[in-house]
This record gives C-alpha cells, structure tokens and sequence, in this order.
C-alpha cells in the first residue's frame, strides 16, 4: 500500500509559478511510475505528467515548456514545478503512483490549484 499527500497548491496569476509536492509513504525510488494528473470542474481527469523509476519523463503536449515533474530524494518527494501557468490550469490535481506486483494504481487526495487575475 501507497499513501500520497499532496501540497503546494493555491491562487496564482497568470503567468505566475507554483510548485506541488506528492509525499510518500514509501520510498520513492521504489514505485514503478508517479506522475500528476488535473481534473478540471466538468471535465475528466487528464493526465498531466509521468516520472519512471528510471528517472524518465513524459508530459502532455499543453504542458511542455512549462511544467517539469522531479524527484526529491531527502524529501521522498514527486514535485511539479508549473511556470507560466494559465487560467486554463485551473483544476484539482492529484498524485498518481503505480507501485507492487501486481501492479496498483495509488491517488492522492487532490490539492486545488486556482490561475486567476
């Protein structure tokens, strides 16, 4: 079992930055995938960015150039810095883990993220 705590969301402007953390409950080095998704009022849950264990990286094409998805080691952390954020950023998002044999998918419990003038 995985627990995920996420942080960091809140009002921004646009083109105003913010950066989210998704605590673990288990080493981080040690989950298959963890990425974030966003879920917008209305809309379905979209997917927004991917870390493997590995290290690689994969984001949606509306967040290239903005966002980079890392991992912080001393934390047990899966950070996603949003620069040059846009009101059409505004949504829930939620840490996602993909972790044990087989394979179970793991949510967070959301943190709001607002981009308003």
């Amino acid at each position: 079992q995985v627990q995920l705590v996420e942080s960091g969301g809140g009002l921004v402007q646009p083109g105003g930055s913010l950066r989210l953390s998704c605590a673990a409950s288990v080493n981080i080095f040690s989950i298959n995938t963890m990425g974030w998704y966003r879920q917008a009022p209305g809309k379905q849950r979209e997917w927004v960015a991917t870390i493997t264990r590995g290290g690689s990286t994969d984001y949606a094409d509306f967040v290239k150039g903005r966002f980079t998805i890392s991992r912080d080691s001393a934390k047990n952390t899966v950070d996603l810095q949003m620069d040059s954020l846009k009101p059409e950023d505004t949504a829930v998002y939620y840490c996602h883990a993909v972790y044990g044999w087989p394979n179970r998918n793991y949510w967070g419990q959301g943190t709001q993220v607002t981009v308003s003038s």
